[in-house]
């Protein structure tokens, strides 16, 4: 790759980051999983750059490899064996909600792979209805119903403790 192909990459790496690990961890429920998500994106990101610098909408483009990536390993059989004999345990900040937090991912893996995959680009991605759907591959209305159904399982799951997803709900319509 051109030396200014790579800067350019590395700046694009350096600031979408922590927010493609969010995501991806969202998606999966698994730190260790969204590690390697975001690794397997960021390859292919990093192997089609020239290409990919082009796009309309880059973060929609890379967040479509980010979600393929995510489903691929859902379909992989060895991605449900565990290699212990128990999950171990992670430690939290101090600060965290850690048991508001395990009641969203819980919540959040209990949606269907699609609802969760919108919700999560849509309301912690912060991504428009029409980036959702470029990085999702379908259409905007597909988008907006698997949104409001996603939603509505969230704010059954979760009661009305937590606003899910209150403040957005009309952003990009």
């Amino acid at each position: 790759m051109r030396p200014d192909l790579e800067r350019e990459y590395v700046e694009y790496v350096t600031a979408r980051l922590p927010r493609l690990h969010r995501t991806a961890y969202l998606l999966c429920a698994d730190a260790f999983q969204a590690d390697d998500i975001v690794q397997a994106t960021l390859t292919a990101l990093y192997l089609n750059w020239s290409r990919a610098v082009g796009a309309d909408n880059l973060d929609g483009y890379v967040h479509r490899i980010l979600v393929r990536r995510y489903l691929d390993e859902r379909r992989r059989r060895w991605s449900r064996v565990l290699l212990g004999d128990r999950v171990p345990e992670l430690t939290a900040a101090p600060d965290d909600d850690v048991e508001a937090r395990d009641e969203l991912v819980t919540a959040l893996r209990a949606l269907p792979k699609g609802q969760r995959a919108v919700v999560v680009l849509r309301y912690f991605g912060d991504l428009s209805v029409e980036a959702t759907a470029a990085a999702l591959g379908c259409s905007t209305g597909n988008v907006k119903s698997q949104c409001a159904r996603g939603l509505a399982a969230l704010r059954e799951a979760l009661g009305p403790r937590h606003p899910v997803g209150a403040a957005n709900t009309t952003k990009g319509r």
